[in-house]
């Protein structure tokens, strides 16, 4: 019995390496916005295993959540979903202010400065990946920072813009680049 044990033991910690073929989740966070808006997640994907592609996320706290992008359409910001994203080794995905995102639609409950909520990434390969997004100040352009008007796309994806809001912005078709 004890040399199962033993056996057991040593096994357990490929199969653990193995669960996540090298994909890893840091960086979450997300800005403060009231129950029924629209919020958002950043994040950055690192894979050191074979190629994968991010499909999907979703989280609790929100009616659905979409991977997006922010484009310059000849000077006017928009925003459209994207279908996914590829990462590999050496190519990591990083999901920030004025580019890509995750956009958090209709909002279950308020996000509040100091709080976290979970939410899940699917991948093709690696499949579900849940992380906690911390949720920043409302004008935020990065973890930590308190920003409260726009800066140069910095808060184009859900957050404080200014005197816009993100329906004062044109929205363009799906697909991606």
């Amino acid at each position: 019995m004890r040399s199962l044990f033993i056996a057991l033991l040593t096994v357990l910690p490929a199969v653990a390496l193995a669960g996540p073929m090298g994909v890893q989740v840091v960086d979450v966070w997300s800005r403060a916005m009231p129950a029924g808006g629209t919020g958002v997640v950043y994040l950055t994907v690192t894979d050191q295993a074979a190629p994968d592609t991010l499909t999907g996320a979703a989280s609790p706290v929100a009616a659905s959540a979409e991977l997006h992008e922010t484009i310059d359409d000849n000077g006017v910001m928009k925003m459209r979903p994207v279908a996914s994203l590829p990462v590999g080794p050496g190519k990591p995905i990083k999901l920030a202010p004025g580019g890509y995102h995750i956009m958090l639609v209709g909002l279950k409950q308020a996000l509040v400065a100091g709080t976290s909520f979970p939410v899940t990434l699917t991948f093709a390969k690696a499949g579900k990946i849940t992380a906690t997004a911390m949720v920043q100040a409302a004008g935020a352009t990065m973890p930590g920072m308190d920003h409260g008007g726009a800066s140069s796309m910095g808060n184009m994806d859900g957050g404080s813009m200014g005197n816009m809001n993100m329906h004062d912005m044109s929205m363009g078709g799906s697909g991606s680049k």
